[in-house]
Formats: C-alpha cells, structure tokens, sequence
C-alpha cells in the first residue's frame, strides 16, 4: 500500500516538475501560470491527505526528499537535489572557507588525531600541531566515545567567534595542554599551489572555481610577475569547475581587449557574449594550459577561450565535456536544487557538452572509464574526432566540439592496469595514513623542519619508509607493487610535506617527474 502511494505521489509531482521546469506540450492551449497552479494544488492536497489520513505514520520530509531526486534523475546528468544535510558542505567548499578551528584529522584507536593544521585557521594560531590528539573540546569527551567524525566536526565547528576550551595531549613532549580557541574563518583555498620552476617560468594550480579563487589566482600571478616570470603553466587538471565568473575574470588576464571569452545562452534562446575588458597583467607571456579528462565545466571554459584565441597551448587529454551552466535555487526548509539553466560555448561557437540524452547518469559518468577500454587515453589517433562539428581559430586552425577541450599537445596515460592502481592507492588516503602513522610511531627519530632542505634534498631514511610502508600494506591486505619504488618515494615525501608543511610544497614535490609539466618545460625551451 505505502509503495501505491509513494508511486502516486512520484506520478503527480512528476507531472508538476515537467509542467513547471519543462513545459507541457501536451495540454492544449491554455494559460501556462494557471496550469502550474493547479498541479501545484494538486500536490499540497495529496500532501494534506497523505499527513491527515493515510492509515500508517510515514515521514512526509522523507517522501518528498525521494521524489525531488527522482525528478532530477530525469533531468540532464548535472541537475542535483541538495538536501540540507548537505548544503552546508558544499556552501562551505564554494564560499572558500568555513566557520570553525582549522583542523584535518584521523580517528585513531577511538581519538582525534591531528593530521593536519590548516594555514590560517585558528588552530594555526592556537600553537596546536600534527600528531596532537584533542581529548576534549569544553567538557565534552571526545575519546574512547566511539564518536562517528560528523560528530567530532560539529563539537569543532561553530558560530564565528565563539569560544572552545580544548584538552590536548602533546605525543611529541608526553604532556597534556589546555588550549582556548576562538572559532574562526579557516581558509579553504582553490589555488593550491604556485610557484616558480625557475627564473622564467611559473605554475598556478586551481583546484575548483569558489568565489575567492580570482582572488587566490591574483595574488598568485602578481607573486610570481614580480619574480619576473615569462611563461606561466595553468594546471587545470581534475578541476571540476565551479563558478562561472571567476574562470571569466581570469581568462580576461590572458585576452586582449575585445577578445571573446565564452558565450552563454539561456533557456530563451538568448546568448550573452562575454568580452575581454584589455588591460589584463599577462596578455603577451607564454601560456601553457594543463588540462585531463577531469578537467570540466568552468575549466572547460578557461582551455576552450585560450584555444579558440589562439593565446597558448592546451596540454593533456580530452577534457570531460560539460558544458552546461547550473544555478542553486532554495526549495524551502534548507533544501536547494542545482538546476541547469544555460549551455555555455566557446568563442567561435562550439558547444563541448557531450550527448546525454540515451545514457542513464550511471553511463554519462561511466564514459570517463570507457576511454580506457578504447584505447584514447593511451593514442592520440583514438580520440573521436566529429567533422560535423569543426570550427576554425583567428590563425586558421581547425578545432571541434562535441565533447570536450581536445588539447593541442596530447599527453598519453600508458599505464598498465597495475600501474592505473598503483597510481589510485598513492592519490588516496592510503599513503597519507601511513606517513601520519610512521612520523607518529617514531616521533623523535623524524625531524623535518626545514621545508627548502626537505624540498631540494633527498628524503632521510628512504629505506626505513619503504620497508615499513611494504609492511603497512601487507599488514592491511593492499596490493601494492613495490617495483617502483622512486614514486613510491615521491609520494611518501609528498605526503610528509603536506602534513608538516603545506600542499603548495605537496604540489612541488609530486610535479617534479610529472610528464604533463616536463612536456611544457621542454616545449618552452625549444620555442
């Protein structure tokens, strides 16, 4: 009976959504705002009947929450039900920075352990270290609790500027310490790393488009121009996108005056034109765009307004191919929707959305892995290529659209299946455990202080973090290749530096044997 139910109630607020959000070409001609009222109605009083006179209790916040992400299921792949259990997480993520005390951290044998103090954050401030555990925060307990992390987090976070009295135990010093902080803004930067490859060229990475990062990406360039730089690597890859306009403010720094930056049309059919203003700090340097199949939407736009401009070089892989403009919208008690309003294209019109209209969700973002099995991510000549859908540059090159930013430079994944899973154990969490565990369990044999010297050297006790990380993963049952042990290497001392020092020194360990950034050092030498 509950089933009937819940299938009437889909049936008729599916007829609402489509009427409303889409249009009903169905309904002979009459007034579009009185047909929306009435299925409007038509849903508050299956509401009442549901809530009043159903024979069993059910949970009516519940139903609707199934039914909304049903109707966005039917809509494209990046129309999203945000309920407000999570909007706070991703208003935090888009924002650049959170209200709390600026901590990343592991639960160890049931207690929090630091694993990382975040720049700016009131942690920082407080003196608190990596490897510290926080037993307590005011009079709350928060070891040997068996507290799931949501809970830790929401005894962490708080309201701006309020008080937490936490209870510290130092491993390091065997001392326990009693730490007043006041919560704060904690940065959350979108521009993780930038810094100079050498007395000419410099790198920016972007991690995601939130509303500081033109901000974040300012202060970067103007950084590495008064260190004279002349050519600058973009590192774009596995950003998902973000915010429209800051990828548009900082593509307008590339452009000449009344260059096109990206063409937006609205679901009336509509286009607005955006134009470089001029005066942008890096109009005549070397570009070098560093794109994947990760790269998407607003990057998509950065890589797409760069080529079609003829300003640089894209470098890389096909890029994943959205090209869809979303917009968050409140549907009331906290819940939102992302719903798709707008296509973008690039500037001599191409659109690099890819088709979505036979693929289930599952299959739209199962197409990434189909690149594998196709042979495209190894060779350049496997990349669909659609000459119905060719444009051409200012400079007369042929570029295409119908899914995603092909580079001008193509950069192939050879990796072995062995080698592909090798790689996703290094980028996960696994080595960052271990690397916390390691410096944990022999805190005074480790002393890494200088971050120039850690950089530049090569790491102390290779030997000792190899043999303990192959015992790790056999300990754990994780099916590691040792055969490469100089990126294994890498990774660890990646790893040691983000937790010590920063992901910007993160960045500049793991880039020194990266092939994307070798291939835009060696084209920049022989140009």
């Amino acid at each position: 009976m509950k089933q009937n139910i819940l299938s009437l109630f889909l049936i008729v607020l599916l007829s609402a959504a489509i009427g409303y959000l889409l249009g009903n070409n169905n309904i002979a001609q009459s007034d579009p705002q009185e047909q929306q009222y009435e299925s409007l109605s038509r849903i508050t009083k299956l509401m009442e009947y549901l809530s009043q006179d159903y024979v069993d209790e059910i949970n009516t916040d519940s139903l609707v929450g199934v039914v909304i992400t049903d109707i966005m299921e039917q809509l494209d792949p990046h129309s999203v039900y945000i309920p407000a259990n999570r909007e706070q997480e991703i208003a935090e993520s888009m924002q650049g920075n959170f209200v709390g005390i600026g901590v990343s951290f592991f639960m160890l044998r049931d207690s929090v352990a630091v694993v990382r103090v975040l720049e700016g954050g009131p942690a920082e401030k407080a003196g608190i270290l990596p490897g510290d555990r926080i037993l307590m925060a005011d009079l709350d307990t928060l070891y040997q609790k068996n507290h799931l992390s949501e809970y830790i987090v929401s005894r962490l976070k708080g309201s701006p500027n309020t008080q937490v009295k936490l209870q510290v135990y130092r491993k390091k010093s065997d001392s326990l310490l009693t730490i007043d902080l006041e919560r704060g803004d904690v940065p959350l930067p979108s521009v993780s790393s930038s810094y100079m490859f050498n007395d000419e060229v410099g790198y920016i990475k972007i991690n995601r488009f939130s509303q500081t990062t033109y901000e974040e990406f300012s202060a970067a360039l103007d950084n590495l121009l008064e260190q004279r730089m002349q050519h600058l690597v973009l590192d774009l890859r596995e950003n998902p996108g973000g915010y429209l306009l800051p990828a548009k403010q900082i593509v307008d720094e590339f452009l000449e005056r009344g260059s096109p930056i990206v063409i937006v049309e609205g679901n009336n059919g509509n286009r607005q034109k955006t134009i470089a203003k001029g005066s942008g700090r890096f109009e005549q340097g070397g570009l070098y765009v560093l794109v994947d199949e990760q790269s998407a939407s607003a990057s998509e736009v950065i890589a797409g307004a760069i080529q079609d401009n003829d300003r640089g070089y894209i470098i890389g892989r096909r890029t994943f191919g959205k090209g869809l403009v979303q917009q968050q919208m409140p549907l009331g008690q906290g819940d939102q929707v992302r719903l798709t309003t707008a296509r973008y294209y690039t500037p001599t019109g191409r659109s690099i959305q890819r088709p979505y209209d036979n693929e289930t969700r599952d299959e739209y973002y199962a197409e990434i892995q189909s690149r594998f099995e196709s042979g495209e991510m190894a060779s350049e000549d496997k990349m669909p290529v659609n000459n119905g859908l060719a444009f051409t540059t200012p400079k007369g090159r042929t570029v295409y659209g119908g899914g995603g930013i092909a580079p001008d430079i193509f950069i192939p994944n050879n990796d072995t299946t062995e080698d592909e899973w090798n790689t996703t154990l290094f980028r996960s969490i696994l080595i960052n455990r271990f690397v916390f565990l390691e410096l944990d369990k022999h805190p005074n044999k480790y002393q890494f202080d200088n971050a120039a010297y850690f950089y530049s050297e090569p790491l102390e006790f290779a030997d000792d973090f190899i043999n303990a990380f192959e015992d790790y993963c056999k300990e754990n049952n994780f099916p590691v290749n040792f055969k490469d042990k100089d990126k294994i290497l890498s990774y660890i001392k990646a790893n040691i530096a983000n937790q010590i020092f920063s992901e910007n020194l993160y960045n500049r360990i793991i880039n020194q044997e990266d092939p994307f950034i070798q291939e835009a050092l060696d084209r920049i030498a022989n140009d």
